[in-house]
């Protein structure tokens, strides 16, 4: 989370990369506008917004795009607006079961273009060969500039982008931004799945500034934001709530351990038994993970006092029966001061949100934009 102690000084290099970043945030946040607009925005004398807008400009992250439109007395403003096409992310979602999914999206959000590869149950060093070989297509097929490569991936991340446990990827101490820098040359930021969800619903949705993201998919992990920010834990792992235990007499996990809440929720174990069961027991089949899934996240929503709770997954499988016994379970074992209780609701566009997320990595981290 944010640094609580100040243990340095500030210089003036850092004031002006804060300064950059707030204006780019801004054009990204509320769109077009003039000098003076940027200049009330943001609290920044028209001095330093002409001085930044000009720096900006000449490296083309943002562009001029002629007079207001609308009528007003005097010579008519010169609107600013983004370049979205400054430059291009390549991103990388690595969270489903049966395939890789990547895609090349714009400075503002925009999916450019999008590939698939299938995961074929890869494993270890082959997962790593599919994952690449993504990205080579990507990078080829991008027309402008590129900012960085972005990855969501299942598991526990470490700040320098390695990927120090992901049981269902076979990823134990992989340095996974090391080796797309490598081959590629570019920044690499690597983060957790749910966490990349998260802030592309922070970003580019519009969301509370205290919620939960939780994301279904091969495993089943959660995001964080707490007043505007994303917290991941000292060891960053927060979130991990794949592997607690909610059936000590459940099945084997990959982890080692049995009965984890990813045995009951995930997409593979819970089309498995809806397979195995007979179109009657469907619904039960479906309030039955609900159940687990809400005894896992109710202590977390009480702790945190959330409100709002995000599900990100296939809507055939959290629609419904699941998603209404999760929201009961955690409504019977909260206390609310305000209303019914939290909310709980599927996130829009759930196959996007990893990708949209892992460009938030590269963004905030080149840009300082998120």
């Amino acid at each position: 989370m944010a640094q609580l102690r100040v243990t340095s000084k500030a210089l003036p290099e850092h004031n002006r990369q804060h300064n950059r970043s707030l204006l780019l945030q801004t054009l990204l946040h509320d769109g077009a506008m003039s000098r003076a607009d940027l200049s009330r925005e943001s609290g920044l004398t028209r001095v330093t917004v002409s001085d930044l807008v000009s720096e900006l400009a000449s490296e083309g992250l943002i562009s001029e795009l002629g007079p207001r439109p609308d009528a007003r007395v005097g010579k008519p403003a010169q609107l600013i607006g983004l370049n979205e096409n400054a430059y291009h992310v390549v991103t990388l979602d690595l969270s489903a079961s049966d395939r890789f999914t990547g895609a090349i999206v714009a400075i503002d959000g925009r999916i450019v273009h999008r590939a698939e590869a299938p995961l074929d149950d890869a494993s270890g060093s082959d997962a790593l060969a599919k994952a690449s070989g993504l990205a080579r297509e990507l990078v080829k097929r991008s027309t402008v500039r590129l900012l960085g490569i972005g990855i969501g991936t299942p598991g526990v991340v470490d700040p320098t982008g390695v990927v120090l446990s992901a049981p269902n990827l076979d990823w134990a101490g992989l340095d996974l931004a090391g080796a797309f820098r490598t081959e590629f040359g570019v920044p690499v930021h690597v983060g957790n799945d749910a966490n990349a969800a998260a802030l592309a619903i922070h970003t580019f949705h519009e969301a509370a500034p205290s919620f939960m993201l939780v994301e279904i998919e091969h495993g089943v992990g959660a995001g964080l934001v707490i007043g505007d920010i994303l917290v991941e834990g000292s060891n960053r792992n927060a979130g991990e709530i794949g592997h607690l235990v909610v059936d000590e007499n459940g099945e084997l996990c990959a982890c080692g351990r049995r009965g984890c809440l990813e045995q009951i929720v995930a997409v593979p174990h819970l089309r498995a038994r809806l397979r195995s069961s007979s179109p009657e027991t469907h619904e039960a089949v479906l309030s039955d993970a609900g159940r687990s899934l809400g005894l896992a996240i109710a202590p977390i929503v009480a702790a945190l006092g959330l409100d709002d709770v995000v599900l990100s997954g296939p809507r055939d499988l959290i629609e419904g029966p699941l998603l209404d016994s999760a929201l009961e379970i955690v409504r019977s074992r909260t206390l609310s001061t305000v209303g019914d209780g939290p909310r709980m609701s599927i996130a829009n566009d759930s196959h996007d949100l990893v990708l949209l997320g892992a460009a938030v990595f590269v963004l905030s981290a080149e840009l300082g934009v998120s």
